[in-house]
């Protein structure tokens, strides 16, 4: 069963959870096939602060200068990318590391503006995916994507992986994230959502800045035919194992809007 999971940097910024994180992962890699796709938000913030940068944000995505689109790929493709990779190998995946730049993985369109080299994917090519997977290797995929040109864009890593997972044929989607799930009204955490109840939230603004990014790339996913999708408590030891049990965990989203 094809399965796409998706790990927020915050999960990957010290060396235990990445490595107990990885170590799940390859176990469950032996028997799906799979493709990860990271962010890095917080590692790319203390980059760029370390080096007298201010990081700007509009709506939620952060404004990318020709120099922190440099930053972007040292730090997404460059440290981030290889110290997941690594640990993943050490885990026993034969892992490898990619960008949306890669054989056109993920091309992308500027969203112009203010925002700079931020980009709306636009289109995949998921043929390395199906290339290596069908090898038995493990795709892992930065938030990167580029154009026909030559150009670099920054790209929201929940959006790049839809983008991935649909193209992919990912029957499953997990967000793992440093958070439990989604919180309803009541500040408890919601087991299912619908599509009526997470338009809800966002526009009681019960869910906002990166949750409400979440739910509107799970939408899109569910849309296009992701059949299951998943925001899950990364932090969790055995988290991996518990979803492809279909154990309860997190917030389990689906396109029905009954």
């Amino acid at each position: 069963m094809r399965t796409l999971i998706k790990l927020g940097g915050t999960l990957l910024d010290s060396v235990e959870s990445r490595a107990r994180l990885a170590q799940e992962i390859a176990e469950f890699s032996l028997d799906h096939e799979t493709v990860v796709v990271h962010g890095g938000g917080k590692q790319m913030t203390r980059f760029l602060a370390e080096r007298g940068v201010e990081s700007k944000f509009i709506n939620g995505l952060r404004v990318t200068t020709p120099e922190v689109i440099d930053a972007v790929l040292k730090v997404f493709a460059g440290s981030i990318n290889h110290e997941l990779v690594s640990s993943l190998v050490a885990a026993g995946a034969k892992a490898v590391g990619l960008s949306g730049i890669d054989a056109a993985l993920v091309e992308a369109v500027p969203l112009g503006g203010e925002y700079g080299a931020v980009g709306k994917p636009v289109r995949s090519n998921p043929e390395v995916l199906h290339i290596l997977c069908g090898a038995g290797f493990l795709p892992v995929v930065a938030c990167i994507a580029g154009d026909r040109h030559g150009n670099v864009f920054n790209v929201n890593a929940d959006q790049m992986a839809v983008t991935c997972a649909t193209a992919f044929g990912a029957v499953r989607l997990f967000f793992l994230t440093d958070v439990d799930g989604v919180r309803d009204g009541s500040g408890q955490i919601a087991r299912t959502l619908n599509l009526t109840q997470m338009d809800q939230l966002i526009q009681d603004g019960v869910a906002t800045g990166g949750m409400q990014a979440k739910l509107e790339a799970a939408k899109q996913a569910l849309g296009y035919g992701v059949r299951e999708v998943v925001i899950a408590p990364g932090a969790r030891t055995g988290i991996v194992r518990q979803l492809s049990k279909n154990e309860p965990a997190g917030t389990q989203l689906f396109w029905s809007v009954g």
